[in-house]
């Protein structure tokens, strides 16, 4: 965990994120604590529980952006479900438990990551030998040969000598042979040839897929050769590959070798409880007053499943049982048919800070266009500049694009910035289809581009909504 100030920390997501200041500040606020949970005595660190943040606001106004990019900003394992996937317990569907399982599998993939970069310049020497093996192998030594005929006069001369004799000289042209190689690997010269490298395969076929329906059973993958250790051995095959291409498998193979798994497993286990963050979309879609009465699956019992794992439990995964009693939950969903209060109380209670985003108005589509670092006319300008085609947006180009989104957006469907991807793409689709063959050169987006590409589709309010 980096040690941000909560101020540091909106301004850090102010840098890709526009507006929503109040869930900015809340995030924010919830990050430090876990800072400050981490100094505090380790008999008072489990009492002290995350305050789950339940944030409210229509599509496309970044629920889901301001969850990833502060997972993303410290480093916290992070994982985003779907509320509408889960199913109650007995019922075919997912069982809300694999949220932690996937949480878990995302701490593993972190830390290993981590642990194999720690060890690339170590496993870079044993990759090096492998790639020098296959491009000139090591000569053999001859084993002897005995004439019988020999034997029996008793004229054996000693084969041992000779062949030792024999051998000297191609072993001497093979150490002056692999210096010369090794220079020229370690220069680049050997990039594109072609070698052949002998690698594992991962994993193996699964005993038992995956089970819907029967709880705990969904997630979790029974392995073969996990199963059966080192009864089987590990298949190994062939490929041939360019040595630049050679090089990265087999140093993913090598520094997979130089850690410990076990110890890997520990810290994964031990971030996903201490500083996980579970992202559940779509959390409006599971409230609701149902009048109806039966067997058929209801979302309250989807609520009621969901309340253990965020009230805290220990959920049972193939690294071991993970407990949530820690993990941060952030929840999100539009709740235009429904309110946050027609959830059951009990889950209220769990998300105790509340956090509304407002829609996104014509001046904030202006700022997404062109604040963030990683803005959507610096990501198209930089797509084209690929092709050779060299975009300016000009300021009142950038007005215009926006008016055209707020425009299309008050009148079809809402859907937030994302409707800027759809202007976009519609407003270059020209340039993006002739850029390849044609030396466009420099173009420029003003305002009268944009009325000449999209003024006759807003003229055509019914179909613009199929189109836009």
């Amino acid at each position: 965990m980096t040690d941000l100030t909560p101020r540091q920390i909106v301004s850090e997501l102010d840098k890709y994120i526009v507006g929503q200041g109040a869930a900015k500040k809340a995030v924010a606020v919830a990050l430090r604590n876990r800072v400050r949970r981490a100094r505090l005595p380790s008999e008072l660190q489990d009492e002290v529980v995350p305050k789950n943040i339940l944030m409210i606001g229509p599509t496309g106004v970044g629920k889901t952006e301001v969850a990833r990019r502060l997972a993303k900003l410290v480093g916290a394992p992070f994982t985003k479900v779907e509320a509408t996937k889960y199913t109650e317990v007995g019922y075919v569907g997912r069982d809300v438990e694999s949220m932690v399982r996937d949480l878990v599998e995302t701490a593993v993939r972190m830390v290993k990551a981590e642990r194999i970069a720690s060890v690339r310049d170590q496993a870079a020497c044993a990759v090096e030998e492998r790639i020098i093996e296959a491009m000139f192998p090591r000569p053999a030594r001859p084993a002897p040969v005995r004439n019988p005929l020999q034997a029996l006069l008793g004229a054996v001369e000693s084969a041992e000598g000779i062949e030792a004799k024999e051998f000297e000289p191609s072993q001497q042209h093979y150490q002056a042979n692999r210096q010369e190689l090794l220079a020229q690997l370690r220069n680049g010269t050997l990039e594109g040839k072609y070698i052949e490298v002998e690698l594992e395969e991962n994993g193996g076929p699964a005993i038992l897929p995956a089970v819907p329906g029967i709880q705990g059973m969904d997630e979790i993958g029974i392995d073969l050769q996990e199963f059966l250790g080192s009864l089987l051995p590990r298949h190994r095959r062939r490929k041939k590959v360019t040595v630049a291409q050679g090089r990265e498998l087999l140093l993913q193979e090598e520094a997979a070798r130089l850690i410990d798994m076990d110890q890997v497993v520990v810290e994964a286990v031990h971030r996903a409880e201490n500083h996980g963050m579970i992202f559940i979309d779509e959390f409006d879609k599971i409230a609701g007053k149902e009048k109806s009465y039966g067997p058929d699956v209801s979302r309250e019992g989807v609520q009621r499943d969901i309340l253990p794992i965020v009230e805290g439990a220990t959920v049972n995964t193939k690294y071991g049982p993970v407990r949530t009693h820690h993990i941060l939950f952030m929840a999100a969903g539009a709740f235009h048919l429904a309110k946050a209060t027609d959830l059951i109380p009990e889950l209220q209670g769990r998300f105790p800070i509340r956090v509304e985003l407002a829609p996104l108005t014509e001046a904030d589509f202006i700022r997404i266009l062109t604040e963030p670092k990683t803005a959507l006319t610096r990501q198209y300008t930089a797509l084209l500049a690929a092709d050779g085609v060299h975009l300016q947006f000009t300021p009142d180009g950038v007005a215009a694009v926006a008016a055209v989104a707020t425009k299309v957006n008050s009148e079809t469907e809402d859907i937030g910035a994302r409707r800027l991807y759809t202007v976009l793409e519609k407003l270059l689709e020209d340039i993006s289809f002739a850029a390849p063959d044609a030396a466009l050169g420099q173009i420029v987006i003003n305002q009268d581009y944009v009325h000449e590409k999209l003024g006759g589709i807003l003229a055509q309010r019914d179909v613009s909504r199929f189109i836009l």
